[in-house]
């Protein structure tokens, strides 16, 4: 930059020599200045302008730019630039994830007995990519707790290390709602009361390998379905669903022998391979969820399940199946879920897109929901003779459905196929039968005149409220 300076007043020097000598100015050649306000002619450093020659300093990197340049690591949004803190295996002292950082899970991730994840709001996780025993998720195991306690203003984000969001952002730009399986999941389990095949205490969460003892669930030898995981709210979970085997992948939040004394409310899925929220057995109740462009099944219940999910909120999307799956207890325990105050959105492309799939001995309530969208020919089963007799019985029952385009036709028994799809049972639920049945609970209506589903106005905090506007 000297040497510029120098030859710009090297050649003014000549040029006014020659006018005091001649008539006619010399042609000088045109040479980098910097007050120009422009960075030319082999200027390394940022030409300041102005109507002097005012020196130009080398750019540098900042935290304050907007811009991840220099060697900046961390990601530039302003302010201090954040780190990026990669954790892997367990975390074994009570620890806190701060909002001006970026946590990485590299593989599993488990909270350690008697140790306390505390997670504040506004923070961004992401997992790294990788299937079998290589994907990424954070587990929650018996005995341990998270505190992740996100505002409407500052939600608490999982995502996939892919995803460019930054500190202080709450979406991304260069991924959406079909990018799926980019990490594993969220999962949290507990000692609360499941009902499962052979009626043994505790089983093997599914997602994680059957010889990591962290993700054993149910009582064991301490049943306590006032067990207490802690408190997830206002939080966001996106991309995920990993591979762990064939047919086996994470779901957005798994549940396992979760208790009544967890707070589990203000949730979202978005994108997620396999379910969005899958509930093993468990106490827990949790309310305004949302499910969007899941690849399986939205809110899945298994394991006798007996708590109350209330005020949801399922869109889905092309590759999704059912709004609902619910599957009863695998053993002699039996216990009872209500699922209630919901809004499920079908989708005009998916092959499956079904609204409900009612199987395995199912008990429990499902009323006031409100479906739109869906296919002609899509349905709300029950599966098998089991599922129907419980309906009889009044284990299983529905209440206030109200649907756009569709009366009660949708609601449909079905009985068990061999492998060839031969039926091996016969209807049982007759004269009248379960679709008649249904209209005592189906009304159609038009597109706004709903008078039952989920409150939408408590979701305007979501990632799906931002891309869709959720206006059903």
């Amino acid at each position: 930059m000297k040497k510029l300076l120098l030859s710009a007043l090297a050649i003014g020097a000549l040029a006014f020599t020659s006018c005091t000598n001649d008539d006619e100015p010399p042609i000088a050649e045109v040479v980098a200045t910097c007050n120009d306000g422009i960075q030319n002619q082999g200027e390394t450093g940022v030409d300041c302008g102005g109507p002097n020659c005012q020196p130009c300093t080398e750019a540098t990197a900042t935290c304050e730019d907007g811009i991840q340049n220099g060697d900046e690591t961390g990601v530039d949004v302003g302010g201090s630039c954040a780190e990026i803190i990669t954790v892997s295996g367990e975390i074994t002292a009570d620890t806190t994830w701060t909002a001006d950082n970026i946590y990485i899970l590299a593989g599993k991730v488990v909270v350690g007995v008697g140790k306390t994840l505390t997670i504040q709001p506004g923070t961004i996780i992401k997992g790294k990519a990788g299937s079998g025993s290589l994907a990424s998720a954070l587990i929650v195991q018996r005995g341990s707790k998270i505190m992740a306690v996100g505002t409407a203003e500052k939600p608490i984000i999982f995502t996939a290390e892919e995803d460019n969001i930054g500190v202080g952002q709450t979406a991304g730009t260069n991924l959406d709602e079909t990018a799926r399986g980019k990490w594993g999941g969220l999962i949290v389990l507990g000692r609360a009361t499941g009902s499962f095949k052979n009626d043994v205490t505790e089983v093997q969460i599914e997602g994680i390998p059957a010889d990591d003892t962290f993700g054993l669930y149910g009582p064991g030898d301490a049943l306590n379905d006032d067990d207490n995981s802690g408190e997830l709210e206002y939080i966001s979970i996106r991309h995920g669903g990993a591979l762990i085997g064939e047919g086996n992948e994470i779901n957005g939040l798994t549940l396992g022998s979760v208790g009544r004394g967890t707070k589990i409310n203000h949730i979202e899925v978005v994108g997620n391979v396999d379910d969005g929220i899958e509930f093993f057995g468990g106490t827990v109740d949790a309310s305004n969820l949302v499910v969007w462009a899941q690849g399986d099944d939205a809110l899945d219940i298994d394991q006798a399940y007996s708590g109350t999910i209330d005020n949801a909120l399922v869109v889905s999307g092309e590759a999704s199946d059912h709004a609902f799956e619910i599957d009863g207890p695998e053993g002699s325990i039996t216990g009872s879920f209500t699922l209630q105050n919901t809004t499920i959105v079908g989708s005009s492309t998916a092959a499956d897109g079904e609204y409900a799939d009612y199987r395995s001995n199912a008990m429990g309530t499902t009323k006031n929901i409100y479906a739109i969208g869906f296919q002609a020919g899509k349905d709300v089963e029950l599966d098998a003779n089991d599922v129907a007799q419980n309906f009889l019985d009044g284990k299983l029952t529905f209440e206030a459905w109200q649907i756009v385009g569709f009366n009660n036709s949708i609601f449909s028994e079905k009985v068990l196929k061999d492998d060839a799809g031969n039926d091996v049972q016969s209807t049982i639920i007759l004269d009248p039968t379960f679709t008649e049945r249904a209209a005592t609970w189906t009304t159609q209506v038009t597109a706004g005149a709903q008078t039952v589903g989920a409150d939408l106005s408590v979701f305007s905090w979501t990632y799906a409220y931002a891309k869709t506007g959720l206006s059903f």
